[in-house]
């Protein structure tokens, strides 16, 4: 698994730009907003109501 839930959103989207579709279908639209630079996968997903597991499944999948 390349990316795990306490990566902080602004590193992930640096580093897996394909990331950001994803984040983005699920609803995620935060992406570029300055709390998500310093917030984790699993911080934004209990904020936003997502079942973390499942995002990280689907986030994985696209960063093959």
């Amino acid at each position: 698994m390349k990316i795990t839930k306490d990566m902080v959103i602004g590193d992930l989207v640096r580093t897996y730009p394909e990331a950001i579709k994803v984040l983005m279908s699920q609803g995620m639209g935060c992406v570029g907003c300055p709390s998500a630079q310093a917030e984790s996968l699993e911080e934004a997903c209990h904020v936003h109501g997502m079942n973390v597991d499942s995002l990280l499944e689907e986030l994985n999948k696209a960063v093959v």
